[in-house]
Parts: structure tokens; C-alpha cells; sequence
């Protein structure tokens, strides 16, 4: 497995798993608050538009077992988000976000990126690199 993949699956896994975390014990009272804020929600797409697009520019690549395809796919939502959060209104999002009912079934939102972080942790530090052995990531490798 590339080092770029194994880096990618232990930084953004435990970050999703700790993000989840964190929603849930503040509430999604953040989520709905920063949706409403339009500079904290530029600056949130400005940052998300450039990890996307390093992830994509980075790792590309569409073979090589389900780890590797998770982390392009989890680069191009990122991405898409970024782009989303940059073109749509606040007021669009603040709207889609209580059509949706967000906050009644914010467990069911947040399902998905715990299921993905949690694969991402797991794989991410038992995969095992070229010449290096699970949860190293030897110089070798």
C-alpha cells in the first residue's frame, strides 16, 4: 500500500471520528449556527476547496483495493463540499439544513462519516506498507 494512501487513512480517519465526537456532544447547534454565519462559512469552504482539491492533485487513484478508493472518493467529497459551501447562500444551506430536519436526525446525518472514519482508522494502521510491518511508517516503505 502507498505511504500517501496509509498517511491519508490515519490522518483523516481519527479526524472524522473525533469531528463526529464533537458534534454530537456540543449538538448540532454548531453545525446550525455556523451554517447561518457566512464569513465562518466562506472561510470553512475556502479550507475545505483547498484540502480537496491536495487531495486530488495528491491521490487519484481508483485502484488498488477499497482503501485507496475511499481516500480518492472522501478527497472528491471534500472537494465537492468546499465548492458547495463556496457558491451556495447561507440562507441555502440554513434552508436545506431544516428541510432536511438536521436537527432531529443528526445521527443519521453523522452515521456515514463514522462508519468511513472508523474504516479509515482501522485500516489505515493495519495495512501494511512495503518492507515496513502494520502501524509504521518506516523509512523503507
Amino acid at each position: 500500500m502507498s505511504r500517501s494512501t496509509v498517511f491519508l487513512a490515519r490522518s483523516i480517519g481519527p479526524f472524522t471520528i473525533l469531528f463526529v465526537l464533537g458534534v454530537l456532544i456540543r449538538g448540532n447547534a454548531i453545525i446550525e449556527a455556523t451554517a447561518a454565519d457566512g464569513p465562518v462559512l466562506f472561510s470553512y469552504a475556502v479550507i475545505s476547496l483547498a484540502a480537496g482539491v491536495a487531495m486530488i492533485v495528491g491521490h487519484n487513484v481508483w485502484s488498488g483495493g477499497a482503501l485507496p478508493v475511499i481516500v480518492t472518493l472522501v478527497g472528491w467529497v471534500i472537494f465537492a463540499k468546499g465548492l458547495l459551501l463556496l457558491l451556495l447562500p447561507p440562507e441555502a444551506l440554513t434552508g436545506s439544513l431544516t428541510r432536511m430536519q438536521y436537527g432531529e436526525h443528526t445521527y443519521l446525518y453523522l452515521a456515514p462519516a463514522l462508519v468511513t472514519g472508523l474504516y479509515l482508522t482501522w485500516a489505515g494502521f493495519t495495512t501494511p506498507l512495503k518492507g515496513g510491518r502494520p502501524g509504521t511508517l518506516s523509512a523503507g516503505a
